[in-house]
């Protein structure tokens, strides 16, 4: 994904911060932020004094992460399939990550990755969509995410949500209004597979995970909210 897009579609969420920022403090050790992008929460955690690496699978939005905390690892890997050193009392897969990576052979990939890496007694904590069974075939009607670059003016408009076998696709125009009044539009697509908490424990829990109870973060004006599944290794 292009960096700028990046940051207008997710740089601004922020209600999910206080949550990554507690479980780094009772962590006490290395935090691993998984499907990073361009460094909304490990950014965050670092300015905090916390040791967080960034993994992500886009080396374009990795290089933006570097460019705003270079004291940040970094690591270019798929999350169903990576090797990075040591271990991490805590690993974090923020937003929608977990399931954009596809159905439950893609999460079992990604939950033994994160098994091996995680420190004895080390948590896993992933945000799903906790709305997923309320989204409706059709168009929809919400607020853009804008963000004003250089004098151009960056708008994504959701459109519509279509329902694709096991997972929903979001449909967005993305609008660019350069510093001249020029305006370029284009068509972009996300697929996120259904999964809920619950769904998430029990695969979890046949590869050695202890799954513990999800917690809420509530829906604002701009995003839906997410419920976060607790795996213990």
């Amino acid at each position: 994904m292009d960096v700028i897009w990046h940051d207008v579609e997710c740089g601004s969420y922020a209600a999910d911060l206080p949550l990554w920022r507690e479980l780094a403090a009772a962590a006490g050790g290395p935090v691993l932020d998984v499907g990073a992008g361009t460094g909304r929460v490990s950014v965050d955690l670092h300015r905090r004094g916390f040791d967080v690496h960034a993994l992500d699978v886009d080396p374009v939005l990795l290089s933006a992460l570097h460019g705003r905390a270079p004291d940040v690892p970094v690591h270019v890997a798929d999350a169903r399939d990576f090797s990075v050193p040591g271990r991490f009392a805590l690993v974090i897969a923020p937003m929608q990550t977990v399931q954009l990576l596809g159905g439950a052979r893609e999460r079992a990939a990604f939950l033994r990755c994160v098994r091996r890496h995680l420190a004895p007694g080390g948590l896993l904590a992933a945000a799903l969509a906790n709305a997923v069974e309320d989204f409706e075939d059709g168009d929809v009607d919400v607020a853009p995410d804008m963000r004003e670059v250089d004098g151009v003016v960056y708008a994504s408009h959701p459109t519509a949500v279509r329902g694709d076998a096991d997972g929903f696709v979001i449909e967005r125009v993305r609008e660019r209004v350069a510093a001249d009044g020029a305006l370029t539009a284009e068509q972009n697509q996300i697929r996120l597979t259904r999964v809920t908490a619950d769904r998430l424990g029990a695969e979890a829990a046949a590869l050695s995970f202890r799954p513990e109870p999800a917690r809420i973060i509530e829906a604002t004006d701009d995003h839906v909210g997410s419920e976060v599944a607790f795996l213990r290794g």
